[in-house]
């Protein structure tokens, strides 16, 4: 008797738990609580690639900055004080010193023609060159391309760019602090920086401080 009542006590246990309405299997229930699972771990797996992504990023310029000997901390160069002097050749084979461009207000341009943010900006320094050489502008393009004229002379040609350009050197990278490409700095008429721009240059700011300088 006692087995009897033991097992009329769990069926009635079994019986109140509703297996009918509770312990029938759901695959939708458990495809979407799987999908929000993956969700969840796709994100954090983004966001950690994305972490890892920006420290190697930073890595990779400080490299580059410790292989170059200039980091923005140690720049050479401050507002207002005198440009380094330099002397070379331009695509033409006419040599160009920066020295000689006193009493003008010069836009100098470091770039390269792999840089896309540097090809950008070249139409626009065109036009500036166009504009405002008639009151004592003049636009100077310094190419720090691995391979010199051999890329620079075509793009140079094909751009129709109306204003000289060199080649850089290692030496005069570091003393004009080149971080990155593309960077530009405004030298006013008594050959002083006046202005530093790094990264894609704000033309219309950049107007405005020319015209500033040149009045």
């Amino acid at each position: 008797m006692e087995t009897m009542n033991s097992q009329m006590n769990v069926d009635a246990a079994l019986d109140a738990l509703n297996p009918d309405a509770e312990w029938q299997p759901d695959p939708g229930r458990a495809l979407r609580d799987l999908q929000e699972r993956n969700s969840r771990a796709s994100a954090l797996t983004r966001r950690s690639m994305l972490a890892a992504a920006a420290v190697a990023a930073c890595l990779c310029m400080a490299a580059l900055m410790e292989f170059r000997g200039v980091s923005a901390a140690d720049r050479v160069l401050k507002d207002r004080q005198p440009a380094p002097d330099f002397a070379l050749p331009d695509s033409t084979g006419a040599v160009i010193r920066l020295s000689s461009y006193r009493h003008n207000v010069v836009l100098l341009n470091f770039w390269a023609t792999w840089c896309g943010g540097c090809k950008m900006e070249i139409p626009g320094f065109m036009g500036l060159q166009s504009e405002y050489k008639d009151r004592g502008f003049r636009v100077i393009g310094v190419a720090m391309d691995d391979d010199g004229f051999h890329s620079v002379t075509p793009f140079f040609q094909a751009w129709k760019m109306n204003y000289p350009v060199v080649i850089g050197s290692a030496r005069l990278a570091k003393v004009y602090g080149v971080e990155a490409m593309p960077e530009t700095l405004l030298i006013d008429g008594s050959g002083r920086i006046a202005a530093f721009h790094l990264g894609v240059v704000d033309l219309p700011s950049l107007e405005r401080e020319i015209r500033t300088l040149l009045n």
